[in-house]
């Protein structure tokens, strides 16, 4: 292993600042996936479970969905929730018992809800429920993926070392070119978030700035086979 006095946010800067950086790059068909945007985690200002990163996110988040929408492209949401018992939370569930625990989002809850910040087209986008890290775990997002024919996942929402990481692994490991907007995603902590964007850019993703993910979509024109 090699040592480094670096710390992740360092390392992270060091990594954007490669040129020779190789990419998997955007594909012929992209699908948003924005991950528990919830007010749970979104909202700062109502629960200690909640954080942000770049306080623009959620708008940069709606330009993205809009941008997408608008070229016809599937957009989907997801957040976290379970049943009155938790019985559904499985392991996951059974660290903590306490009205912040993750089991205690419960649907139809506060906690549970989309932020009212988000511009969510409900008779277009997709929404999912989800109960573990992945938004590919038990959901009918890899059915819809291979419906719309799509080769590019952009992920966005939180957390960075969580959830977001989960999908972009799941995404990248069933063959999607996987992309995630910087300034899209966000965690509770500094560590956790440029520590996951370090191995995010190395290994499963393309992690870029959300200019270039507006640019691609502004000029995105389907593909004719």
């Amino acid at each position: 292993m090699e040592d480094s006095s670096l710390t992740p946010r360092e390392y992270f800067a060091q990594i954007k600042a490669n040129p020779t950086r190789a990419r998997f790059g955007f594909g012929r068909k992209p699908v948003i996936v924005n991950i528990d945007l919830q007010n749970a985690y979104t909202r700062v200002d109502e629960f200690k479970t909640a954080y942000e990163t770049d306080p623009n996110q959620i708008d940069y988040i709606n330009k993205v969905s809009d941008l997408a929408r608008s070229k016809s492209l599937p957009v989907v949401w997801t957040h976290v929730g379970f049943l009155e018992s938790a019985e559904d939370a499985g392991v996951w569930g059974t660290r903590t018992d306490t009205p912040d625990s993750l089991q205690n989002i419960k649907v139809g809850s506060r906690r549970f809800e989309f932020d009212d910040r988000l511009n969510i087209d409900h008779h277009r986008d997709v929404t999912y429920i989800k109960r573990m890290a992945s938004a590919f775990f038990e959901t009918g997002l890899p059915s819809l993926l291979v419906w719309h024919q799509v080769d590019t996942v952009i992920v966005t929402g939180g957390s960075t070392s969580g959830c977001v990481r989960a999908t972009a692994v799941d995404s990248l490991s069933r063959g999607y070119r996987t992309i995630v907007p910087e300034e899209c995603v966000a965690d509770k902590h500094e560590i956790p978030h440029y520590a996951n964007l370090c191995d995010l850019a190395l290994k499963y993703a393309d992690v870029v700035s959300v200019r270039e993910v507006l640019d691609y979509l502004d000029a995105y024109a389907p593909v004719k086979d």
